[in-house]
């Protein structure tokens, strides 16, 4: 009699892989920009939390959830901890802030870490645990991601985001809650079926991306319980015929799911966001800001921006729209905006994407004389490598042009610890951020989590 050995799942191999990640065991590099990943995502959520999407999220998460231990970002209020991720992951969203990433185009940071703080918080865990979570969940985020093939993912309407992040912020919560081997993949099976996140927030600006983000976090606490509690899930869930991969794309990578597993750690793979906007605008930001200081904005007579396929359903069409954007998140998703304003304000922050700064003159004068094309040069090693390119022409025939290969803040092109920790002083908006700043990047070293506690919904204390 022949015997048929069941093949081993990519969910079986990533939960034993996480399972046996010890904070202790990571290397040093690993251990800080785990810790800096941490830092930024405070410090956009706090930023966040003053949007005017957030209340409606928080308030919804209080009167579903009920009273708990989890805080929900820059308010007094706690809930219980999937609810909290909802609020908190949703407000963490709201600024475009957030860190993403190159070859799974998504955000890990707001799916993965509201979610482990509010399961941290509320079991008590030590820091050291709530760091092996994210370090955990970020892995299976990303990895998920990779494998989606972002540009499909796109192109079928799918927030990568939402869908690979409530794998990351299930592993985040198993870990969390110390499921065993078997639970750990049931968790993952069942957060298959929970797995969302739509791009038609294009259409009009509307606030569900991010929804999509805290979702992501508050199904993955769920998936993570239920499994706790003995439900069971697919698990094939990934790779399988009917999984998330055949769900989501048209053209997905299965073999991206395990490719060089731990070689590095995701983590490491991580940008960090100096503007607050799509990710595929910022190689054109980097350009605009190389060349506005040889350039008279009133002279300008045509630009054009060399944008991703794989971004340019997101940022340049239609391209009629992309020039005439109308609230902030169309301007957020908006490449001509994005450089137009580089060129006229010098910035790509918060401060250019307010209605005020949207309805300067300059700036509408300039959106009508942008067009953006896609060039074999930028796609060949995309979605890998995010390369963009600019040229502006002068109405006396001059061309001024520019090629980023690493946009500011990607692995390659990393932004500075100093310039991590005054962007969180700057987002946090309070007197004591620059201690809060040192206790969250030696966090580590704390014996609880009562700094996070501080930082989410009061004042730091000695």
């Amino acid at each position: 009699m022949t015997t048929v050995t069941a093949q081993v799942t990519a969910a079986e191999t990533l939960a034993e892989f996480c399972a046996g990640l010890r904070w202790s065991e990571l290397d040093a590099a690993v251990q800080q920009r785990t810790r800096e990943l941490l830092l930024d995502l405070v410090g956009v959520a706090l930023a966040g939390s003053r949007q005017p999407s957030s209340p409606p999220a928080a308030q919804a998460a209080v009167a579903l959830g009920g009273h708990g231990v989890a805080n929900i970002v820059g308010t007094p209020r706690s809930t219980g901890a999937a609810w909290a991720a909802l609020a908190n992951g949703t407000a963490a969203h709201a600024v475009e802030l957030d860190d993403v990433t190159t070859e799974s185009s998504l955000h890990p940071g707001v799916a993965v870490i509201p979610a482990a703080i509010a399961l941290a918080q509320e079991f008590q865990r030590p820091p050291t645990n709530l760091l092996e979570a994210i370090v955990a969940g970020y892995e299976v985020t990303m990895r998920v991601g990779n494998a989606l093939n972002p540009a499909s993912a796109y192109a079928r309407g799918f927030h990568p985001t939402g869908v690979a992040g409530v794998f990351g912020a299930t592993m985040a919560a198993a870990h969390l809650l110390e499921l065993g081997q078997e639970q750990r993949v049931m968790a993952l099976g069942i957060a298959g079926t929970m797995a969302s996140g739509s791009l038609e927030y294009l259409a009009d600006g509307a606030w569900t991306k991010r929804l999509n983000a805290g979702w992501a976090g508050h199904a993955g606490i769920t998936a993570a319980r239920m499994a706790e509690a003995g439900f069971n899930g697919p698990r094939s869930v990934l790779e399988g015929r009917l999984g998330a991969l055949h769900a989501y794309s048209d053209a997905a990578l299965p073999e991206r799911l395990l490719a060089d597993l731990g070689e590095p750690l995701q983590v490491m793979r991580v940008s960090i966001k100096p503007y607050a906007c799509c990710r595929y605008n910022h190689g054109l930001i980097d350009c605009m800001l190389r060349l506005r200081n040889a350039i008279d904005v009133e002279q300008i007579e045509r630009i054009r921006l060399g944008v991703l396929s794989g971004g340019a359903l997101l940022v340049a069409e239609p391209i009629e729209q992309k020039r005439t954007p109308v609230g902030v998140v169309d301007a957020q998703f908006s490449a001509p905006y994005a450089a137009c304003a580089a060129l006229v304000f010098g910035s790509g922050g918060m401060d250019v994407y307010t209605a005020g700064r949207m309805a300067d003159s300059r700036v509408r004068a300039l959106l009508p004389k942008v067009d953006c094309y896609r060039d074999v040069s930028l796609d060949a090693e995309y979605p890998r490598r995010w390369p963009a390119e600019a040229s502006v022409v002068l109405r006396d025939g001059r061309v001024f042009s520019e090629r980023v290969e690493f946009a500011t803040g990607e692995p390659e092109n990393p932004v500075t610890l100093d310039a991590l920790r005054a962007k969180f002083i700057s987002l946090a908006e309070r007197p004591d951020a620059e201690a809060l700043a040192d206790a969250i990047l030696r966090l580590d070293r704390a014996p609880d989590l009562n700094v996070l506690d501080d930082a989410l919904r009061g004042s730091l204390v000695d």
